[in-house]
Order: C-alpha cells, then sequence, then structure tokens
C-alpha cells in the first residue's frame, strides 16, 4: 500500500472508486471547484482493508471518504464531509436558500445514503464485485442480486414520478439531491444494471449530470479485473 504520508501541498481525498458515499462527495467538489490529489483505499467497512495506522488516525472508523485538507485539518466521513462542502458553496449549488426546498433536499439525500444503499446498492455491488474483492465469495449469491434489482425497480419508479413533475429531483435546480442519487447510480451503471430504458425520465436526468464536467473523473474509473459496461463512459446511452 502507497505511503500515506502527506505533503501539505493540496488537499487530499481519501476514496473507494464504487463507494456511493465516496462518490457523492467527489461530485459535490468538482461542483464547488476545491481541487485535491485522490488517493483511492478499500474501507473497513467492506473489506478490512484500510487498516493503517496512518489512515485510522485520520478517521478511526476505517471509512471513506476523508479529506485531508492543505492548511493540516480532516474530514472525515461522509456526513461530516457533506456538511463541510455546503458551508464552502458560497454559489449555493448544493443547497438552496428557501428552507423549506433544503428539507426537501435533505429529505432525498437520507433517502439515497441510507434506504437506497440497504435496499439496493449493498445487496447487488457488494455480491458482484466487493465480495470477490474481498476473497468473500467467488461467485455473487443471484438470489440477494436479484431482490436488489426489484428494489432498484421500486427507486427507479419513484425518480420517474418526481422527475414527471419537477425539473430536477428537488425541484427546479440542480442539487445536492441529485448528486446523492446520481452517485449510487453511477455505481449500478458500472455493472449494468439499470434497466435505463424503461425509466426515460431518469435516463434523460441521469444523462444531463453525467454530461457535467463533475462527472468527468468518475467516468474515468476502473476497477482492476471488472470491466464497465460498455455504455458506462457514452453520454449518449
Amino acid at each position: 500500500m502507497p505511503s500515506l504520508i502527506y505533503n501539505w501541498l493540496m488537499n487530499k481525498l481519501y476514496h473507494y472508486l464504487l463507494c456511493p458515499h465516496s462518490r457523492k462527495c467527489r461530485l459535490m467538489l468538482g461542483e464547488i471547484k476545491i481541487e485535491y490529489a485522490p488517493h483511492e483505499i478499500r474501507p473497513v467497512w467492506n473489506y478490512g482493508g484500510a487498516r493503517d495506522a496512518e489512515f485510522l488516525r485520520l478517521n478511526p472508523s476505517g471509512e471513506v471518504p476523508v479529506l485531508v485538507l492543505a492548511n493540516k485539518g480532516v474530514v472525515a466521513g461522509h456526513y461530516a464531509l457533506t456538511e463541510w462542502i455546503i458551508e464552502n458553496d458560497k454559489a449555493h449549488i448544493c443547497m438552496p436558500d428557501n428552507h423549506i426546498e433544503r428539507a426537501e433536499v435533505r429529505r432525498l439525500v437520507a433517502w439515497f445514503d441510507t434506504k437506497f444503499m440497504r435496499e439496493v446498492g449493498v445487496p447487488i455491488t457488494d455480491e458482484k464485485i466487493n465480495n470477490r474483492l474481498m476473497g468473500k465469495n467467488a461467485v455473487p449469491n443471484m438470489e440477494i442480486v436479484r431482490q436488489g434489482l426489484a428494489n432498484l425497480g421500486h427507486h427507479l419508479s419513484y425518480l420517474q414520478y418526481l422527475l414527471a413533475q419537477r425539473d430536477w429531483l428537488a425541484g427546479a435546480h440542480y442539487t445536492l439531491a441529485d448528486m446523492a442519487a446520481a452517485a449510487p447510480l453511477s455505481c449500478l451503471d458500472y455493472t449494468g444494471d439499470v434497466a435505463w430504458k424503461s425509466y426515460p425520465l431518469v435516463r434523460e436526468w441521469y444523462a444531463r449530470i453525467k454530461s457535467r464536467p463533475s462527472f468527468r473523473p468518475l467516468l474515468a474509473d476502473y476497477i482492476a479485473g471488472f470491466r464497465p459496461t460498455s455504455h458506462y463512459a457514452d453520454l449518449d446511452f
């Protein structure tokens, strides 16, 4: 594992490529144009990988993402990092000004950070990729994958419902709600598990997010031994 010694010349983000929480924060940092040097690390909650003593000093939970700031501050965990980014979002891209609209953004962020991850993201991504990287299962448990895919259909139907009434998930403007939803969906798109053609409004919404400059680093992600689906980096999918 590469040394975690940091030279303090710029911000450094510890993340895992198929961690939706890391991807959400990467999108947020890209949107408000905070630069950082990426460093991939396997999180404890999936594989027992991030047990390096230096990393555990940054975040004792061993979880990603962790942003080490050039001014020697550390922001550990996606909840803290999300709030830190919002506080540094001078253009209010992530959060609207209206308190009712902010409440709706937070409702949807919680939906995707917890409910979607529990019902869809973990069952599919863990079985297809993470457990195999961990050496836990060489072959995915397809019953778990099928249940995750069934749950995915319910979530996509809900997104379709929201987008039939709104320009973006939380209302008239692109916000953190869209980033929080696009992050786990991008992981499922990597493995080719999203039936985009069955949900045209969701597909059009995701295409708009996919074309944003903040999304380009995600399209370059590659997990060794797991090739992304053919349309993963295609803006016209």
